[in-house]
């Protein structure tokens, strides 16, 4: 473990870490079948063999979505069918959220967490 994994503890996932400080969304594939995953892991969910990471194209469509209006600021929660397969859980940031649908295109952004690492938001395409 280097340096920057033993204070963080994301050995595993190091390098989608890095990609997002970059500003790049980074996924998993099974190296036997080809199929994409999330979240990032070592043995692949589908055959237990090897993966490698993939630059995704950081593109995708709401899969399902809620807007909270009780909180402050008000926010937009969604599942992201990514283009390449995967869903994800994130934000979707457009003003007016009363505008986000399920089926809109979306685009990835990343913006730094309360920790320093940076974490993907969807903006609509």
């Amino acid at each position: 473990m280097n340096e920057a994994t033993a204070t963080t503890g994301f050995s595993e996932s190091q390098p989608y870490w890095d990609a997002a400080a970059r500003g790049e969304l980074l996924l998993k594939r099974c190296v036997d079948s080809g199929r994409f995953f999330h979240y990032p892991r070592e043995h692949s969910p589908f055959t237990g063999g090897r993966t490698e990471w993939v630059r995704a194209s950081g593109l995708g469509v709401i899969y399902s979505c809620s807007v909270s209006y009780r909180a402050t600021p008000n926010y937009c929660l969604a599942y992201i069918k990514l283009d390449e397969g995967p869903i994800i859980l994130s934000n979707v940031e457009h003003e007016p959220l009363d505008r986000i649908a399920i089926g809109q295109r979306v685009k990835v952004f990343f913006r730094a967490g309360s920790d320093g690492r940076h974490v993907p938001f969807f903006s609509l395409a």
